[in-house]
């Protein structure tokens, strides 16, 4: 319960009143207020920025103003006021709001209609587990929750600020009274004080021990005097309580001072002893059993051209040797007699390697020759498994051998398996080694140790020390290592354990674990989630483990679950309170059993999956179809799956699937599923691979298959300046010139933005917003000009380090503190002299509210410009491979964050790592842009846009070989006046036939579901994805864009379908002597002032690919989409400026090409709230359009009838006639643009008026 009160009184009163909400969010307060719909209309909430606060929304004018309710020193209310005037102050919550039913009391205006919570029924919804019948769980007997073995700390969530206070004020309300009644008969001790301290201590005790814990080792070998106490503090700390707890917690502080002041010097002392009578030391504990790696060979064939073939005669067959311990390549020819011809490459000779992006097994390797020169070879392996097993084994021996302390790249196995309440079987190496169904590792590479392991287990009813123990045993069988446990955390039944490489044991820092419950009512642990986090080196992780409600129709449940779990789960950097976890770290994994289900009948799924065809099955699955709709897990990234669902088998066997179970309230039905999940999220351009992801088919035990997932991660290390804190002339700055944010509110307060990195001393501050306007009463659109931004001034100033760095925004507004957006931006693209632009979506408790973008620049001295190749940057994608095989589209990836690349990227960064090729192969030895997520089995690597890359939406459907010559004429030109000159025009009036479909390239999937980008192309898509067609950057004002190899890329928020065939057709008709940049300079572009309406362009009327009626029935609404339309508003091409408009802002995102992009429907129908507003708000902005052909009866006819804004749609799907408008559908309608019901009904009876007359 929020807040004190005065003198032990419950801030709420005897009861809560109706209108106090609680833990509401500031969204669905607001969403009330606007469903109640009357001025004076109000609610109280818990505040989101201080703990113990309240929030007062009140609705006025169709506008919700919020006042901080705050609790002063002595626990009473008072509404927060301006500075100087005297707060009234009251004992509780419905005594301050009798106050603001009254007239005239300071507020906006007065309290008039309470807005009351729905109450919700209790049910007893059974949840506890399809396995189990009629009680839930209880919870293991050893209530160890989190940490490594030998630690017994609780893992409840970290409680609230103010939980400490309430326990104090309970004890002075009630307890204090009965100690009092107590010594008055002669006591000598006070025991409701002694449990009064013990509960406020209780966190302080869990510390202490972990603390304590890991000095133990340092105690044992240097302080064997205070490692005796140590240990036995340990030892008594499991089984303390009552009037013991509080003393030996005294005691143990007592030793961890001594123990702390000492430790060093005896070290010291101890190590010098050592170097006296042991001159040789021993190797490093991590080089002592490491298990060697053998040579692996893999046989391959000469990629050669067709001249050359014929001078050679026949195709060359090659076997290369990788060497790994030994650092080397051996490239061995076989020639007549049976001789052999091989050539040896040491690894720092290898300089490049370059996979096809067409031909999946196709590989090309850059050698260093004499005199700085580099030969290319391309081989053809075997598969495309062999190929990735091969760059594995090149990666891994450059890793060892490199001249770097620290490592650059890591690889991370992540497992997650439902034990079904049953002992796991003596051995589950297939889990580990990842054999089984899906994506799969090639066996030469499956044995190789990763240097993270993280298991997530459900319904595990093994005690942990036993669970540790056993997990280390096994990792010791497979790799001869000894792994170290650095997170242990318990939920009931749900453990997460986290195990590392003890070479990496030091560099792991900043653990914490979680835990919070989402059984009934919130209370029980069987349902719930446990989390762990951890800094390795320079670069942060979360990982989530989660069971969440199962039940076939419980979908809300689970959804209300998981956004629980992300506002609830205390972990990572306490000073990011403002974001959600899925914002606090570099990489955040989540897995577990989600208990998501298919909406199909039973006997199709088996008959699916009988033939091993999932796609249909994918189609609906309930958690694709949530993540579609926005309402779970959003921007996260799921590898694709190509395995059977994990859930419900027969126990013994995996050959059936036991879909019915007879309980006491009748028939269930568990349709196979894929129950089992793990899904990740990354900041934008950072490296993330997924090579795997499949489950095993030989562990039986559970009515789950376990699922495994293996990752390849870039990491940064702790930089360390080699020049020293920068002088005054040698600083960096981040520099913003301008931001814009649209927000979804109803609120009209003033904003300011926050700013947070680990590159910052502290985090800053910006002014309030200098600009502030509305289109529609659900959205505000608010503006800073430079004058308004700070500059920032990063810790180091080398290029190297910054390039690593991401910056933190959260959009907050004056009145109450509170959020009302979050975002992550990358530094490295905006590292240059020229300012970029950046743009990407605001969330908020897990939910997108609205986008932000602007223009920024981080300006480095030129004496810390040194940089170096990483390790995944040696890896590059070929550009020379135009086609692709034909087939169906890849899906899109949900990774990293919507996040659009600026205009340009500098040379000096893009080339990074790119080689100088010279020698036999020059025609082929040009590289491409390197691919943002690098991809393994078949996914589009290349080409992540965005809803406001212009390029994407030109590109999207078009062949290659043409992109060049069609993106120059579809983007407005810099100088023209008429906006209307650079679109394609539709097709011919003359030609009487019904206008062609608006997708000509192949269908769009349901759902984003492969963990890789991919690319859209007509007729032919490549498996890897195809970097003509879809760079976000191009060839432009002579800069070669070029970017590091699998960096991760945000996805586009959803891909829009191809261009009209006719427009298409008549694109590619037309010559082009010179293509123009895709993206001018700032300077070249005048940016029309706020209000000036502009003509939509052609996208208004395409319907999103992959929306099906699956989703049509779902009421929500993007935030996203509706608040980029408001957004671009402002930028069409470049009409007539209204002379009374006020001057644009300076360095303010360019309009370009956004009339060929704007303007899509939303995701959805829209919810009641908003669409009540559209016609009268003009929520898609003013779409009235003075193209050439649309000054025909169509344009008339809509203007007659108030729906003016269809005609971009309806003219660019060729209805441009109203002779053929008489044959047009309700699909054709939706094609069009017209979501609206009543808007098509509308179209409809109009047209049959028409066709009557």
């Amino acid at each position: 319960m929020a807040g004190g009160g005065g003198g032990g009184v419950s801030p709420l009163g005897p009861a809560p009143p109706m209108w106090y909400h609680r833990d509401l969010s500031r969204a669905a307060a607001e969403e009330l207020l606007a469903r109640a719909g009357k001025d004076g209309s109000f609610l109280v909430r818990d505040s989101e920025s201080v703990n113990g606060a309240f929030a007062l929304c009140v609705l006025f004018q169709k506008h919700v103003h919020t006042y901080r309710i705050l609790p002063d020193d002595e626990g009473f209310l008072a509404v927060q006021t301006s500075q100087g005037v005297q707060p009234k102050r009251f004992k509780t919550l419905p005594e301050l709001v009798s106050l603001y039913l009254q007239p005239s009391q300071g507020l906006v205006t007065t309290l008039l209609y309470p807005v009351d919570r729905e109450e919700t029924a209790v049910t007893d919804d059974r949840d506890y587990s399809d396995g189990e019948d009629e009680k839930p769980p209880l919870p293991p007997r050893s209530a160890s929750t989190s940490t490594p073995p030998g630690q017994d700390t609780p893992t409840e969530s970290t409680p609230a600020a103010n939980g400490l206070s309430t326990i104090s004020h309970e004890y002075l309300k009630g307890s204090y009274a009965l100690d009092l009644e107590a010594v008055k008969q002669g006591a000598s001790t006070l025991p409701h004080l002694n449990k009064t301290l013990v509960a406020s201590c209780k966190r302080l005790n869990g510390e202490v021990d972990k603390v304590l814990s890991g000095l133990e080792i340092l105690s044992k070998v240097f302080d064997q005097q205070s490692a005796f106490m140590v240990t036995k503090m340990i030892q008594q700390s499991v089984n303390q309580g009552g009037d013991q707890e509080l003393e030996n917690l005294v005691t143990k502080l007592a030793i961890l001072k001594d123990l702390l002041s000492s430790i060093e010097k005896k070290a010291l002392k101890a190590l010098q002893d050592m170097s006296l009578s042991s001159p040789c030391s021993l190797p490093p504990l991590s080089m002592r059993h490491s298990k060697a790696i053998p040579v692996q060979a893999f046989e391959v064939k000469l990629d050669v051209y067709l001249a050359e073939l014929t001078k050679i005669g026949k195709s060359q067959k090659y076997t290369l040797s990788v060497d790994v311990e030994g650092g080397r390549l051996v490239v061995m020819k076989k020639v007549k007699d049976n001789q052999e011809d091989w050539t040896a490459f040491t690894h720092d000779k290898i300089r490049q390697l370059i996979k096809s992006q067409r031909v999946q097994n196709k590989l090309g390797i850059v050698f260093e020759k004499e005199k700085d020169k580099s030969q290319r070879k391309d081989f053809i392996f075997a598969s495309a498994k062999k190929r990735e097993a091969f760059c594995q084994l090149l990666q891994l021996m450059k890793n060892k051998h490199s001249n770097q302390d620290e490592p650059d790249m890591i690889s991370i196995f992540i497992g997650t398996w439902n034990m079904g309440s049953v002992p796991s079987p003596k051995s589950v190496a297939s889990w580990v080694l990842c054999r089984g169904l899906g994506k799969t590792l090639d066996e030469m590479t499956v044995t190789i140790p990763h240097d993270l392991y993280v298991f997530g287990t459900q319904e595990n009813s093994v005690c942990d020390r036993e669970w540790v123990e056993s997990l280390r045993a096994m990792l010791k069988e497979q790799t001869e290592l000894d792994y170290k446990p650095i997170a242990v955390q318990t939920l009931w039944n749900i453990k997460i354990a986290v195990l590392v490489k003890p070479e990496h044991e030091n560099r792991i820092s900043h653990v914490g674990m979680s835990s919070v419950k989402t059984g009934i009512a919130n209370t029980l642990g069987n349902k719930g989630a446990v989390g762990v986090s951890f800094m390795f080196n320079g670069t942060s992780f979360g990982f989530v483990n989660c069971h969440l409600t199962s039940g076939n129709e419980k979908i809300a449940r689970r959804n209300q679950n998981y956004l629980d779990i992300l506002r609830l789960l205390s972990l990572g950097d306490k000073q990011l309170s403002s974001f959600d976890i899925s914002l606090r770290f570099t990489h955040l994994f989540w897995l577990g059993d989600l208990n998501y289900r298919l909406d199909m009948d039973i006997q199709e799924i088996l008959n699916y999956i009988n033939r091993k065809e999932f796609e249909p099955l994918l189609k609906v699955d309930q958690l694709n179809l949530e993540r579609e709709k926005n309402k779970v897990f959003l921007r996260f990234a799921e590898e694709e799956i190509s395995f059977p669902p994990t859930y419900r088998y027969e126990r013994g066997s995996r050959d059936t699937y036991v879909w019915q179970k007879q309980k006491a309230t009748g028939m269930r039905t568990n349709v196979p599923s894929w129950c089992d999940r793990t899904l990740w999220k990354s900041y934008p351009e950072t490296h993330i691979v997924c090579n795997s992801y499949g489950c095993t088919d030989d562990i039986v035990t559970s009515d789950h298959s376990p699922v495994f997932a293996t990752f390849e991660v870039g990491v940064t290390s702790q930089f360390v300046s080699k020049k020293g804190l920068p002088k005054s002339s040698e600083q960096a700055y981040i520099e913003f010139e301008s931001i814009e944010a649209i927000v979804k509110t109803a609120s009209r307060t003033k904003f300011f933005i926050e700013f947070y990195s680990t590159c910052l001393e502290e985090f800053k501050k910006s002014y309030e917003n200098d600009s502030q306007n509305s289109d529609n009463v659900n959205f505000l659109r608010v503006g800073w000009s430079n004058k308004q931004l700070t500059t920032l001034k990063p810790l180091l100033s080398e290029i190297e380090y910054l390039q690593d760095q991401h910056l933190l925004l959260t959009v907050k507004s004056v009145d109450g503190y509170e959020s009302y957006g979050e975002c992550v931006l990358a530094l490295k693209s905006m590292i240059g002299s020229t300012a970029q632009q950046f743009h990407t979506y605001l969330s908020h408790r897990g939910e997108e509210t609205g986008n932000i973008r602007g223009c920024m620049r981080v300006r480095v001295p030129s004496e810390r410009m040194g940089t170096r190749e990483r390790l995944y940057e040696w890896i590059s994608v070929d550009k020379d491979d135009t086609g692709g095989p034909k087939g169906k589209p890849t899906m899109v990836s949900r990774a990293g964050h919507e996040y659009v690349k600026q205009s340009v990227v500098r040379k000096q960064l893009g080339e990074l790592g790119k080689v100088s090729e010279e020698g036999e192969r020059s025609g082929k030895e040009e590289t491409a842009a390197r691919p943002k997520q690098d991809t393994t089995d078949g996914d589009s690597s290349i080409g992540k846009n965005s809803y406001n890359n212009p390029a994407y939406y030109i590109l999207e459907g078009v062949p290659n070989q043409s992109a060049a010559a069609i993106s120059p004429e579809l983007l407005p030109s810099p100088t023209s006046s008429n906006p209307q000159a650079a679109k394609a025009p539709p097709p011919s009036a003359s030609a009487r036939t019904k206008p062609p479909p608006a997708t000509s390239g192949p269908p769009h999937p349901r759902r984003p579901m492969a963990g890789h980008p991919a690319c859209a192309i007509s007729e032919e898509v490549s498996p890897e994805g195809d970097g003509g067609a879809c760079m976000t950057g191009a060839q432009g004002g002579g800069v070669t864009v070029t970017v590091g190899s699998t960096l991760n890329r945000p996805p586009p928020d959803f891909p829009p379908p191809p261009l009209p065939k006719g427009a298409l057709e008549m694109v590619l008709e037309a010559p082009f002597t010179k293509p123009r940049p895709l993206y001018p300079d700032l300077a070249e572009v005048r940016i029309p002032p706020a209000g000036s309406g502009g003509p939509l362009a052609l996208g208004e009327g395409f319907r999103r690919g992959g929306v099906g009626s699956g989703a049509l029935d779902d009421q929500s609404c993007s935030v996203l989409q509706m608040a980029k339309t408001l957004s671009e508003s402002e930028f069409p091409g470049q009409p007539p400026r209204a002379p009374s408009a006020p001057p644009p802002l300076r360095g303010q995102p360019m309009g370009l090409g956004l009339d060929a992009c704007r303007t899509f429907p939303p995701r959805n129908p829209i919810t009641e709230s908003i669409a009540e507003d559209m016609p009268e708000e003009a929520l898609w902005g003013s779409s009235s359009s003075s193209l050439s052909v649309g000054e025909s009866s169509v344009g008339e006819w809509l203007q007659r009838l108030g729906l003016e804004r269809y005609e971009q749609g309806l003219l660019h799907n060729g209805w441009d006639d109203l002779e053929f408008l008489s044959d047009i559908t309700e699909e054709d309608l939706e094609e069009a643009g017209v979501l609206d019901p009543t808007h098509k009904r509308i179209l409809l009876e109009s047209l049959m008026q028409q066709q009557q007359k």
